[in-house]
């Protein structure tokens, strides 16, 4: 029995404290417009393209597994037209983590408040991170191999960039770039946002859960319900501890472990593509 309380206790959300009043009529159509505009410029966006491209893929002839998709591609034949590009991109994430982490501070939420302060304690974010990353890759690894043995997920390449100088650190940057943006929108933003709103915490959990899931369709049915299951974990995670450093700690690990991995392994290992 004492297992199941602590579960159960753990699945409950925190119900925070309140900081201030309910906001007014005026109040919340600005939120709303605000919540808006930041997700159709980022991973709202995404999201529906996602669910076209999945679709897509699932109109054309044969299974999905038959189809393939590329995380990090090669942007040019040019080696420092290529890195540029790269580098845009990684720019262009880490602007949208910097436009959550300036609406939210506006808003009196600064980054120390959300769990993301400038030190991060090893004890309370890069060992819990580490552990969240286990927690996550492994099973998600094994959802993806059986989805695409099911025909349920296109066969994800990792990287197709170049062999050249700069790969490996432009790969742990994309990481990095990844796991800031998508932590400090999709999470903190967007769950914060709709707390303001007077949305349960459950509720705002599973609209943070299914954005994520939204996005990642792309890749298949198992990529989208993987990120969903992954967005149920991370998102309760920060609102039980208040924590962001470790999401982006652990979502960092898990998308640097599979880039560069399969960089490192490709071609010496017959079961990747």
């Amino acid at each position: 029995m004492a297992r199941v309380t602590r579960l159960d206790e753990w699945l409950r959300p925190n119900a925070p404290a309140p900081s201030e009043p309910a906001p007014t009529p005026e109040q919340r159509r600005a939120l709303w417009f605000e919540i808006t505009v930041v997700l159709l410029v980022t991973f709202g966006l995404s999201g529906l393209s996602g669910i076209l491209s999945l679709t897509e893929d699932a109109l054309a002839p044969g299974v999905l597994s038959d189809q393939t998709v590329a995380l990090n591609v090669t942007q040019s034949t040019v080696g420092w037209i290529d890195l540029g590009r790269q580098l845009l991109g990684i720019a262009k994430l880490c602007a949208w983590a910097a436009l959550g982490l300036y609406l939210l501070w506006r808003s009196g939420l600064g980054p120390a408040r959300i769990g993301l302060p400038a030190r991060p304690d090893w004890r309370r974010d890069l060992l819990p991170g580490v552990g969240l990353a286990a927690l996550i890759g492994l099973p998600g690894l094994a959802l993806y191999l059986v989805a695409n043995a099911l025909g349920a997920n296109l066969t994800v390449v990792p990287s197709t960039i170049d062999d050249h100088w700069w790969r490996l650190p432009a790969l742990v940057a994309w990481a990095f770039a990844n796991s800031a943006a998508e932590e400090v929108l999709v999470v903190a933003y967007l769950i914060s946002r709709l707390r303001r709103l007077g949305w349960s915490e459950n509720r705002s959990l599973l609209a943070s859960a299914v954005l994520r899931g939204s996005y990642h369709l792309y890749q298949g049915l198992g990529g989208g319900l993987g990120n969903v299951v992954m967005g149920l974990v991370f998102g309760r995670y920060w609102q039980k501890t208040g924590r962001l450093w470790p999401l982006v700690v652990a979502h960092w690990l898990i998308d640097a472990v599979a880039f560069v991995g399969y960089t490192a392994l490709r071609g010496h290992v017959s079961w990747l593509p």
